[in-house]
């Protein structure tokens, strides 16, 4: 896949109970800014989402904050970090999320920070989009989902080649690393040309 510039990054807009999660957000801010890499995220200053913007913001790397208006008094607390586009919903959220980043990486986070996830890689597996989708398992925290990907392999609701589509790894290092080394395995269910016809054709409706 080589290099990107520009990753998504998924997390809480809580901390979680332990400063393990803090400092994992802490270090992939740093790493992406020692790769002078931009940051396209939820738009939220509190959490995760708060750690990881302002490191990336303050190491001189362009950060895009995307938020619904419903979730502005929400997420963001006293100032925004970097450049934000305020949008209807969730769904034009996740859409401005995933067409300007190169790679999609998800922190420890809740409901919303998993459904990110989860949308990243059904969109890789039906050949929306063959961006690289990381997922920083932190302690161990996304242990159990991953065994749910084996357990869907294993009783024939996921491909083989399809496991290959999310990679994991304990740090931000390793796990930027192995995207960079990401080779798509799976067929996809239809061509991104198709994706891209399919769009077109509902806007001219």
């Amino acid at each position: 896949m080589g290099n990107f510039k520009r990753v998504c990054v998924f997390c809480g807009s809580n901390s979680g109970n332990r400063k393990i999660f803090s400092d994992a957000a802490l270090d992939l801010g740093t790493e992406l800014v020692e790769r002078k890499m931009d940051l396209v995220y939820g738009g939220g200053s509190v959490g995760l989402m708060g750690i990881v913007s302002q490191t990336v913001f303050d190491g001189g790397c362009h950060v895009l904050g995307v938020i619904p208006t419903a979730l502005v008094p929400l997420e963001i607390s006293g100032h925004a970090v970097g450049e934000v586009l305020i949008v209807s919903d969730m769904h034009e959220r996740k859409a401005e999320m995933a067409s300007r980043a190169d790679a999609f990486i998800a922190l420890p986070g809740g409901y919303g920070t998993m459904e990110e996830l989860l949308e990243m890689i059904t969109w890789s597996q039906l050949g929306i989009h063959d961006k690289p989708v990381g997922l920083l398992n932190v302690d161990g925290y996304y242990d159990c989902l991953l065994g749910l990907f084996d357990k869907g392999v294993e009783e024939g609701f996921i491909k083989p080649s399809a496991r290959n589509i999310i990679i994991s790894a304990k740090t931000s290092r390793e796990l930027i690393q192995r995207m960079e080394e990401y080779m798509p395995l799976h067929d996809q269910v239809a061509s991104r040309q198709s994706w891209n016809i399919e769009e077109n054709h509902t806007e001219s409706l």
